[in-house]
């Protein structure tokens, strides 16, 4: 039996019990109840102050405002070119002879959309693998609507990380990077991307998991899992505490589920973006790593 088969007989157990209060088998010795207290007098369990409320919400306000202008749209565009079909053999070519030989090839565009996020001035973008792997051309977006073609400067597929830069700019806004370290299940986590190219979505939930393994996403595998709303587009694009620093790269969903989505730890592109750093690809000087 699946799991929505035992929990609809608990289901109706449960509706059972409610239908039959106050109604006792005759055979069962009558229990006379206390007297309950006014209903006005009985204080509510766990209620929650109002300003607590608004407090958290606050904080989630000032998060979004600090972070999403350090979020990027990344576009990326892959020509695919038609096979050459004169060098096909048979009776097809045969009978037509080179009569198409020199005709040109035809291409196509592929295009896909990615998030990531600037951890420098200097222009350095990081974000997955995955969104640029086949990229011949890559568009950057930032919040304020420029835009820059970019070029990679690290990539690592066992990991699913990647590096773009754009040219530096003074006024660029960066994304704090933290320590992924010693997260505990039920903090505050908050996405942001552009899901469907809806640019610089703002999701919020909690970190429902750490260390999940043999997930077959990476070579690697070491992933926080989280609620938060995270959908295709999404990748690349920051996973944040309550704090606004970023503790993970959002990566991956269960297409079939809902609410089950993973990050890469920030620690650990922290190791792996050190590692272009002693190839000389990145200065280090120039990173946001606290």
């Amino acid at each position: 039996m699946n799991r929505l088969g035992r929990l609809i007989p608990l289901s109706l157990l449960i509706l059972s019990l409610f239908s039959c209060k106050g109604k006792p088998a005759s055979s069962a010795p009558v229990v006379t109840a206390a007297p309950e207290r006014p209903f006005e007098e009985v204080e509510p369990v766990g209620e929650v102050p109002a300003r607590e409320l608004l407090i958290t919400e606050k904080a989630f306000i000032r998060v979004a405002k600090k972070v999403t202008p350090a979020v990027v749209n990344i576009s990326t565009v892959h020509f695919v070119r038609h096979p050459d079909t004169s060098q096909e053999k048979g009776l097809f070519r045969d009978f037509l002879g080179d009569l198409f030989k020199n005709q040109p090839r035809r291409e196509f565009r592929q295009r896909s959309l990615g998030s990531g996020f600037i951890i420098s001035r200097e222009g350095y973008i990081l974000t997955n693998h995955h969104v640029i792997a086949e990229a011949d051309k890559i568009t950057i977006k930032l919040s304020d609507r420029r835009e820059f073609v970019g070029t990679i400067v690290g990539k690592d597929a066992k990991t699913d990380l990647a590096i773009i830069k754009i040219p530096p700019q003074n006024d660029l806004p960066v994304a704090d990077l933290g320590d992924s370290g010693h997260l505990e299940v039920g903090e505050w986590a908050i996405a942001i991307g552009n899901p469907f190219g809806l640019d610089r979505t703002v999701t919020v939930g909690v970190i429902s998991a750490t260390g999940r393994t043999d997930l077959g996403l990476t070579d690697q595998d070491n992933f926080i899992q989280t609620d938060a709303s995270i959908n295709f587009g999404n990748s690349g694009g920051p996973l944040l505490n309550a704090k606004g620093e970023v503790i993970g790269i959002n990566t991956a969903i269960v297409a079939s589920g809902q609410g089950i989505g993973f990050a890469i730890p920030i620690n650990m592109a922290k190791t792996v973006v050190a590692g272009w750093i002693d190839k000389g690809n990145i200065s280090q000087g120039r990173l946001a790593f606290p």
